[in-house]
């Protein structure tokens, strides 16, 4: 039967591949709703009785494929995706936490995080217990006196890098009956995975994507947590868009090389801080001199990408020094291509106060650092010239 054009070009011919004629690369499923042949398959899954796919703010094929190439990469067997780094966190902590629960977070940990949980959770009537990612007895004291809901927290840490006893952290939290999450974007897919910790969360805007034009996040655990999270982490709506899945997905191909030169030339970049008159100290896990270096070891398969040093002075030098930097871009954000930095008065944190305030390390004179792919020779030069003219007379 003819059809009428108005109505072809809502209803175009399909176009169905034979089993033997794959694309190398999986589509974009840049469809907000998928249907079924008859409204009894269609009920069927949503019962649960069948597999397919209905409606994209609960689930697409394109964000499939990518949640489950990262649930492996970490060790574990589910992921959820979402529409950045922060909802991921969001969601998991609206969806764990009720009223009278208590959380354990730390003065190092994400500033967003640490709003999270002081403010918005705090709003619904969930407690928390702040403390220093340094302090381990503190946390089973907490944990003994305390019924906790869940432990949140990261390694390294942001900005300064410490390093997190994840196999101590997790065995207090699980003593308590509290769920371990670990934030472990600065670490990586490929780091920690060993450790029985109960959620990863991580930003994919970071190393996943790794060309800083899209944003994403992840929440990677058991089939069985996820399944008890899912219906709540959709029914907040972040899904990620099928679009930003795809890049995100692209970005990953290359994901172990960008990592490996990255860590390269972070370690590089350390030593020669280090070496520097004006660099007070270097917070980076790849130098014997970091207190987390020999914990560093043990955890993860590298040092990281991301490089923060105490430079003489204060913010004005922090200033002198950024806008001297000719490869480095000032911008937040870490692992991408190109190297950024975030001088002092950027930084943040400064809701923490008194003795966890001190606790992060965080001086007037501290710099982020986060190292790209260029050369390393060029990336050491721009910061030795940089740093001269930050302390020019």
């Amino acid at each position: 039967m003819a059809v009428k054009k108005n109505t072809r070009v809502n209803h175009p011919p399909e176009v169905r591949l034979p089993p033997d004629s794959r694309p190398l690369v999986a589509p974009i499923y840049q469809s907000v709703k998928f249907s079924f042949d008859d409204s009894v398959e269609t009920e069927r899954f949503l019962h649960g009785e069948r597999e397919g796919f209905f409606y994209s703010r609960i689930s697409n094929p394109t964000l499939r494929q990518l949640e489950l190439l990262l649930a492996e990469l970490q060790g574990r067997e589910d992921c959820l995706l979402t529409g950045s780094g922060v909802a991921a966190v969001s969601a998991t902590l609206l969806a764990l936490c009720r009223a009278g629960d208590h959380v354990v977070a730390f003065a190092e940990s994400y500033g967003p995080t640490r709003y999270l949980i002081r403010n918005l959770l705090a709003r619904f009537g969930v407690a928390h217990t702040l403390l220093s990612i340094d302090d381990l007895d503190g946390l089973e004291r907490v944990l003994a006196e305390t019924p906790t809901r869940l432990v949140a927290f990261e390694s390294p840490t942001n900005p300064v890098t410490k390093i997190a006893d994840i196999a101590r952290i997790t065995e207090c939290a699980h003593r308590a009956g509290a769920l371990a999450v670990l934030d472990n974007t600065f670490a990586g897919f490929h780091n920690h995975g060993r450790y029985p910790v109960d959620v990863f969360l991580h930003s994919l805007t970071k190393y996943a994507s790794g060309h800083g034009d899209v944003m994403g996040g992840a929440i990677i655990a058991s089939r069985e947590l996820i399944a008890s999270m899912r219906k709540d982490v959709t029914t907040i709506g972040p899904t990620l868009d099928p679009h930003a899945a795809f890049l995100i997905q692209r970005g990953m191909r290359t994901y172990f090389l960008r990592y490996e030169r990255q860590c390269a030339n972070a370690l590089r970049v350390a030593e020669f801080l280090a070496a520097h008159p004006r660099v007070r100290r270097v917070h980076h896990p790849g130098l014997p001199t970091h207190p987390g270096h020999r914990l560093a070891r043990e955890q993860m398969s590298d040092f990281g990408t991301v490089v923060s040093f105490d430079l003489d002075g204060g913010v004005e030098q922090g200033d002198r020094f950024a806008d001297a930097l000719e490869y480095f871009s000032i911008s937040a954000s870490l692992g991408s291509t190109e190297s950024l930095v975030m001088p002092p008065r950027l930084l943040g944190g400064f809701e923490v106060a008194g003795a966890l305030r001190e606790a992060t390390l965080i001086t007037p004179g501290t710099v982020r650092l986060s190292i790209g792919i260029e050369e390393e020779a060029d990336l050491t030069q721009d910061l030795s010239r940089a740093l001269e003219r930050a302390f020019a007379s």
